[in-house]
């Protein structure tokens, strides 16, 4: 198996220049990590302690910042080095204000490790949810670097509790301490040998209860929603659209905001022609056409967070393709949920669906359904959100767990 991988690795840094000719996404995937060194060389000051955070995406990003946030403020001596695999979070994130120096992450081969660790020297390393790189984590173990995963994930078919994974559990033991969601994932690494876990919950919950307690009125969605029922449909695909559009394009006196996952013009333009409805795009509306329409189209990043307060039903899309997007934004507000079915390898979905508080739907049928039911049963919609603004509540404080953790471990930690 370690052969193998690290062939694998070899293969894809000699080939994955060639993709960069025929994908936007590979072409920023490629083209960013030919900048991470120069950064590194440019941004180091080895007279400053570094602290590494590593996130695959967005969602990662989101889960990693309450850590942050706790590390500058508990360490205000310490810099943060953020790296993100995929583009789609780095190219969102990397102006952010919490980190110091934010990159793609080096492919995971020897060279690139042990470069990337030269540079950068952290005194401390935090991997957010599953990101597992083999190569990274033996270097940090040969180094004796504390290194911490936050908010994991673990599942039984994962190669790690496979006979044949040996190489992939022997790079978990680079972690000092497992901090994970649900107590599946502590039985799972108690079962191949690892006592060092916490069940902490999940970081985000810290995230988005901050985000409730400082959240701004926007005006533009007050006039918009006009005392009316307002569904907010958040980062939907063509899959969710397929879905949906039947309902928005047969109602009546209810209004509709749609914040699509990709905000190309080519795919804004299609979805508003597939539209029988006033529709009005955030990047040209005209303020007196708000509160008259009947669809408001966010073509834009950075919002949805604060739309969802105007929600009286989301729609979260996503798990009609093949990853769910955030639902704990809108129930942390109070709203009821509404996702695709596949939706089973998100703890927070598992949850709310449980509590019967994040509905599940599978068809155009079962959403036409679903939504009239909500529309009309005011004191169901009432219901379903506070239980899922109190669960949000209920499991705020991972983040503090994993710093009060951290503090009182000073012979695992140089902090």
């Amino acid at each position: 198996m370690r052969f193998l991988y690290q062939t694998v690795i070899f293969l894809s840094a000699l080939l994955l220049p060639i993709t960069r000719f025929f994908n936007k996404k590979m072409r920023l995937f490629i083209d960013g990590r030919k900048q991470t060194f120069s950064i590194l060389r440019q941004k180091t000051d080895r007279s400053q302690k570094y602290i590494w955070l590593h996130v695959a995406s967005l969602g990662e990003y989101e889960q990693g910042l309450p850590v942050m946030e706790a590390l500058k403020k508990r360490h205000p001596d310490y810099k943060i080095v953020l790296t993100f695999f995929s583009p789609s979070g780095y190219e969102i994130r990397k102006n952010n204000k919490i980190a110091d120096i934010t990159i793609y992450l080096p492919l995971d081969t020897k060279p690139n490790v042990k470069r990337f660790l030269d540079l950068v020297q952290p005194e401390m390393v935090f991997f957010i949810k599953y990101e597992f790189w083999p190569n990274y984590l033996n270097e940090l173990k040969k180094r004796n670097i504390p290194t911490y995963l936050v908010a994991g994930i673990f599942r039984k078919d994962q190669l790690f509790f496979k006979g044949y994974g040996g190489f992939y559990r022997k790079a978990l033991t680079a972690f000092h301490h497992f901090f994970v969601q649900n107590e599946v994932s502590n039985i799972l690494l108690k079962s191949i040998g690892f006592e060092n876990v916490t069940v902490h919950g999940d970081t985000r919950f810290d995230r988005v209860a901050e985000i409730v307690e400082r959240v701004q009125p926007l005006d533009f969605i007050e006039k918009f929603k006009n005392n009316t029922a307002t569904i907010v449909i958040g980062s939907s695909w063509i899959d969710d659209e397929n879905i949906y559009l039947p309902y928005l394009n047969n109602s009546k006196n209810i209004k509709f905001i749609i914040a699509p996952h990709n905000i190309k013009e080519e795919d804004l333009n299609r979805l508003k022609q597939k539209i029988n409805k006033k529709v009005v795009r955030y990047s040209n509306y005209n303020p007196d056409d708000l509160s008259t329409a009947d669809v408001f189209i966010i073509d834009t990043i950075g919002i949805l967070t604060q739309i969802y307060a105007y929600a009286d039903i989301a729609y979260v899309g996503g798990a009609f393709r093949t990853g769910l997007h955030n639902i704990l934004e809108p129930a942390t507000y109070g709203a009821p949920v509404v996702i695709g079915p596949k939706y089973e390898k998100f703890q927070e979905a598992n949850d709310l669906v449980s509590l019967g508080s994040c509905l599940v739907v599978n068809n155009i049928e079962e959403l036409s359904n679903t939504f009239n039911e909500l529309i009309k049963n005011t004191s169901l919609r009432k219901d379903l959100g506070s239980k899922n603004k109190n669960f949000v509540l209920k499991n705020k404080n991972a983040t503090k767990i994993v710093m009060d953790f951290i503090e009182k471990n000073t012979q695992a930690c140089k902090l």
